[in-house]
């Protein structure tokens, strides 16, 4: 027996050194892939933070000062100086930047005149110039801005009795039909507001006018005859509003198509007559004309008083209906001309998916010096890539690449952004991950957006972390919240700007943004620095708020692994907006259950990548596991795409350019957005037509829509039949 105080002592066994470092090894590896399995890609909020926290109020305020100098038309040197100034700005980050060109189809007054004969006074003869007021700081400057005019107006002289037409809406021409107002052979009065220029034009040349005259009521844009510029932000009674009148998108000569610069002879080209032919250009001459030359015109309406809501100015005179006894002499030459525009862009490589593309837009081409419409916007992209830059010099690399846009010659027609979605096409239609658009970028106070449903969840959690400009005790979401329109997102199928040819030419998820609504010097002399400086925004606070939202949304679309759409408020919406447009056909027979039954199968793939979307976000330990880079891949291909499904190569019918079923312009204002704009053009055709073939069209709309509809469910949930 042993002695228990004393230890046992037991062989211990011997390891070799080929041994232990195969040990050492082996642990290091499980250690290594532990860390794999457990930790993701790196962290990318911190960067957005970063982001926020990088931004300048001088900066966006020089950018602005040296882009609105001069006028810059779209076609003149100065144009082309501001893209130089964009580009000289880009290049200076290090980012790789280049242009496109492209030869299109331009307009320019050429001579224009305007006299109002009303027996027994005298003839007046407009001198249709805006006016300097003393001490403007850019008067000397204002002799470059281009005469007042309509861009692709017709050329051509009319004496004839004018008539007052209110907004020149097609319910406005209603209401004189039904009056008994004959316009045939008038000069139609009508002032801005409501709807699309080219589409008052087009309702006056439609009701049997010989021209029309628009102009700018001091009721809706002189602040009842109060506070002008430069007392005040309100249009002087002297400002015009200048303008487009082509009712199309891109160059009016290829359309569908782009003639690149460097295409040359090569390029096909419609003529001018088959232009003219095609109904998006007008038929009848036309003009924009002051508050002040419109109040002097409507002393000399007689006839019925216009209606209590067709008032406007300051109540004297009291407007009449006409025709006449004023007459109207008016002759407009212009010049349509091929010119080069220039796009100019700036590409962030994407590290993980370099063949993804967020994309960044803002056009840079005004009709006068364009300080709000569009260089608030132009300088706060040249915002958001400084901030960009200093994030890349902190290590920061997108996930996805990011790609700044400058467009050209919007003013006309958005022809530079359509120009090179039609060139890009298939490249957008397959790598477009989301366009992201600021036009004027700031108006006033007031954030406001419009998108695609299935970005408004991540267009409001982004606003969460965006301080209010004009209340720093709250952020962006608070204000929204407080101003009472429960969030209201607008929708994105009207062709005021950019976004236009992404969504309803390709169907790419898009975003517009802006700070205010609308202002009073819009597309005026007036529109200046230092209208921006004394009251669009005189401590460009809201151009900083408006980079900062902005680029916060690019970099969750291009850093988050899963991209942030939600397909399931997409289908909530679609049903919302079925039973808006059924409720319009209400007593045809007109089914739309084809429609519900599609947006059932849209919701049901909604929520069965809902459920993928969780499981890649699954956790072990409550540690993140580094996904299966293809199935991430394969969802966000799904998410990517639903939207294109949306689109029918056929298009809209009797306008075909438009591809989008679900979104799309009114009929009758280019500015306005419809839902389901196919059906919405077949219910107005079988309520004017009441016919058999009228209403089998509304049904096959329904269809059209409905097999759309189950397209992009189908698309989502990544199931063949």
């Amino acid at each position: 027996m042993r002695n228990k105080s004393t230890p046992l002592l037991l062989p211990y066994p011997t390891i070799s050194n080929a041994t232990a470092s195969f040990v050492v090894v082996l642990v290091t590896a499980l250690f290594l892939l532990f860390l794999y399995l457990t930790t993701s890609l790196p962290s990318k909020p911190t960067y957005h933070s970063l982001f926020l926290s990088l931004s300048s109020n001088s900066t966006a305020a020089d950018h602005l000062r040296a882009l609105t100098r001069v006028p810059h038309v779209a076609g003149s040197a100065a144009n082309s100086d501001a893209a130089a100034y964009v580009v000289s700005v880009l290049s200076s980050l290090s980012f790789p930047t280049h242009s496109s060109y492209y030869s299109v189809l331009l307009s320019y007054p050429i001579h224009r005149s305007l006299s109002l004969t009303s027996n027994p006074n005298p003839t007046i003869y407009f001198n249709l110039a805006q006016e300097t007021y003393p001490g403007d700081p850019y008067a000397d400057a204002a002799a470059d801005v281009i005469p007042t005019f309509h861009a692709y107006a017709a050329s051509g002289a009319v004496t004839a009795p004018v008539a007052y037409a209110n907004y020149g809406r097609v319910e406005d021409f209603e209401a004189l039909r039904t009056l008994g107002v004959n316009l045939t052979g008038t000069v139609i009065l009508a002032r801005y507001g409501k709807i699309y220029r080219g589409d008052i034009v087009r309702n006056a040349q439609d009701a049997g006018a010989a021209a029309a005259v628009v102009y700018t009521d001091s009721k809706d844009y002189g602040g009842g005859g109060r506070n002008f510029f430069p007392q005040g932000p309100w249009m002087p009674p002297s400002g015009v509003q200048i303008g487009s009148t082509y009712r199309g998108l891109g160059d009016p000569t290829t359309p569908g198509w782009a003639c690149s610069v460097g295409d040359g002879a090569a390029c096909e080209r419609l003529s001018k007559a088959d232009v003219a032919a095609s109904g998006l250009v007008p038929g009848i001459p036309s003009l924009p004309v002051s508050a002040k030359d419109g109040e002097a015109i409507h002393q000399t309406i007689g006839g019925h008083a216009a209606p209590d809501d067709w008032q406007g100015g300051d109540g004297e005179p009291v407007y009449r209906l006409g025709p006449g006894p004023g007459i109207i002499n008016l002759t407009y030459s212009g010049n349509e001309t091929t010119v080069t525009i220039q796009n100019v862009f700036a590409v962030i490589e994407g590290k993980e998916e370099p063949d993804r593309y967020v994309l960044l837009g803002n056009h840079r081409d005004a009709w006068t010096f364009g300080a709000v419409d569009p260089n608030s916007g132009t300088a706060a992209l040249l915002e958001v890539a400084q901030r960009l830059w200093k994030l890349q010099k902190r290590g920061w690399r997108p996930r996805r690449t990011i790609v700044l846009c400058n467009w050209d010659a919007e003013e006309y027609g958005l022809i530079g952004s359509t120009e090179w979605v039609e060139d890009n096409r298939e490249m957008l239609a397959s790598r477009a991950v989301a366009y992201l658009n600021v036009d004027s970028a700031v108006t006033g106070h007031g954030f406001w957006a419009a998108a695609t449903p299935q970005l408004d969840e991540m267009l409001k959690e982004a606003s969460k972390d965006v301080q209010d400009p004009d209340n720093s005790s709250r952020t962006l979401y608070e204000s929204w919240i407080a101003s009472g329109d429960s969030l209201l997102i607008g929708r994105l199928g009207g062709g005021g700007t950019d976004f236009a040819a992404f969504v309803q030419h390709v169907g790419v998820p898009s975003i517009d943004m802006s700070f205010g609504e609308g202002y009073p010097v819009y597309h005026s002399l007036y529109d200046d620095f230092m209208w921006m400086e004394k009251f669009g925004d005189p401590m460009f606070h809201r151009h900083v708020a408006a980079a900062s939202i902005w680029g916060l949304i690019a970099l969750k679309l291009a850093d988050e692994e899963i991209l942030p759409f939600d397909y399931t408020s997409y289908a909530l919406e679609l049903k919302r907006s079925a039973k808006i447009i059924k409720d319009e056909a209400l007593g045809m027979r007109v089914s739309f259950s084809p429609l519900y039954k599609s947006i059932k199968e849209l919701k049901r793939a909604a929520t069965k990548v809902d459920g993928e979307r969780k499981a890649l976000k699954s956790k072990l330990w409550g540690l993140k596991l580094r996904n299966d880079p293809l199935k991430v891949r394969e969802l966000n291909d799904r998410l990517m795409m639903t939207e294109r499904a949306f689109t029918d190569r056929e298009g809209l019918f009797e306008r075909e350019w438009y591809k989008h079923l679900i979104y799309g312009p009114s009929q009758h204002d280019d500015y306005g957005s419809k839902a389901y704009p196919g059906i919405d053009d077949a219910i107005e055709k079988a309520i004017s037509l009441n016919t058999s073939e009228s209403r089998f069209l509304l049904q096959h709309e329904v269809w059209r829509a409905a097999r759309a509809v189950s397209q992009a469910a189908r698309v989502l949930s990544g199931k063949l039949t």
